[in-house]
């Protein structure tokens, strides 16, 4: 069966037997195999560390005008941890069934993507195709925690600029169906903890206004909140086919209050102190994000109850997909004449576009993933070989027509 992989296959499972899983993950082994790639392709090779210890990884392909904004095809090298004893196979052995599922962390989210990205290039380059456009592939190391130690930073230097970037191609998710998504904005992640403060004393007796109501009457708010949200959703899904994407959710997280002296056991008879409580909001571009926290710090301030964000954006753009956006027409003209069936959305999570698309420049999320269960960070994550190929064939037609776009 070995023998009979395609050498491309191959690869793909190599690359997923990196161990870049967090919390210890491997980019010296990631870093040298893309340097191998490089050089046997014979593409440029560079490296930025923003956050010691945390490559950026770049495979560069000169364009025969230099002088035009370049192509990027971003993709995040880190995994997100697993529990292997729910794994029907070991999750860095890129097991392949003989259905010719590869099964693995990271054969969706996102080791697949950046691995075409070299393999269709690498193809290009050997047919003699040539580029207008520079062709940067760039290889993040921290998407999965929130990516504060590599895209956030590198937006933000002298070295990202150079890239002089036009367009970007990130991520997507699977589809089950035979529709392609592609994602031209994100929700903005706002992870919320929330602390309130009040009087103690004996469980027996009638405290006056505690920490834990205070509380929890900030918290049935926002679950009444979110009550509303949802049903909003259902709606929508069934009037105009709306998408996750398209609304805003918030989930209670964490939620801790009582009195330990060993940190384990409570003592039920004390009316605690403190109390306190996190939350995931995740929200659409479409709404006001400036209002959105006016009614945050009212519902807040009205019970006495204070809050800090562990994680939020105040500016979240999308990309442009109306008739005027030469970017998207192109693409979506591209995977339209090779029989790409494609629905745009708002991607329900976040990635490290929502980083470069602030920087006002049109990014796309694209993985070529469909007839396929969306598993991203769930167990026994597979993908097909046949799937995973089909993906290569298309992005040599994207990139080629991106990448000479006058």
């Amino acid at each position: 069966m070995q023998n009979l992989e395609s050498s491309e296959v191959t690869l793909f499972r190599e690359y997923l037997r990196i161990k870049t899983v967090h919390p210890t993950p491997d980019f010296e082994g990631s870093t040298k195999f893309l340097k191998r790639l490089a050089d046997e392709h014979g593409f440029q090779f560079s490296v930025y560390e923003c956050v010691k210890g945390k490559p950026i990884v770049i495979l560069t392909w000169p364009g025969t005008d230099t002088s035009l904004p370049s192509l990027i095809l971003n993709s995040h090298v880190d995994v997100v941890p697993v529990e292997e004893h729910r794994w029907k196979y070991d999750p860095f052995g890129a097991h392949k069934d003989e259905q010719g599922n590869i099964f693995g962390r990271g054969t969706q989210d996102m080791k697949s993507v950046g691995i075409q990205h070299i393999i269709a290039v690498g193809r290009l380059k050997k047919e003699g195709f040539k580029p207008l456009r520079t062709i940067h592939l760039v290889f993040v190391p921290d998407e999965e925690t929130g990516g504060h130690q590599g895209m956030e930073l590198f937006v933000e230097t002298e070295s990202f600029a150079k890239l002089n970037a036009a367009v970007v191609l990130d991520e997507g998710l699977a589809s089950s169906d035979d529709i392609f998504t592609v994602f031209y904005g994100e929700r903005s992640p706002w992870w919320v903890k929330m602390k309130a403060t009040g009087p103690t004393g004996h469980g027996s007796r009638f405290i006056e206004d505690p920490a834990m109501e205070r509380l929890i009457r900030v918290v049935n708010k926002l679950l009444t909140f979110r009550k509303q949200q949802f049903e909003e959703l259902q709606r929508g899904i069934a009037e105009c086919g709306m998408k996750l994407g398209d609304v805003t959710t918030v989930n209670l997280t964490m939620l801790k209050g009582g009195v330990t002296s060993d940190g384990k056991t409570f003592q039920l008879n004390v009316v605690p102190s403190e109390a306190e409580a996190g939350f995931d909001i995740r929200i659409p571009p479409t709404v006001n994000l400036e209002e959105f926290k006016k009614q945050l710090d009212e519902w807040t301030s009205s019970e006495g109850v204070t809050y800090e964000f562990i994680q939020n954006n105040m500016v979240n753009k999308a990309s442009d997909i109306s008739s005027d956006s030469k970017w998207w027409k192109l693409l979506k003209s591209t995977l339209e004449n090779i029989g790409c069936k494609l629905d745009p959305q708002i991607f329900p999570a976040a990635t490290d576009s929502r980083f470069i698309r602030n920087k006002n420049i049109p990014a796309f999320g694209f993985s070529p993933m469909n007839h396929t269960p969306t598993l991203l960070h769930d167990h026994n994550e597979f993908l097909n070989e046949k799937i995973f190929l089909k993906g290569v064939d298309i992005f040599c037609t994207l990139i080629s027509a991106l990448a000479s776009a006058q």
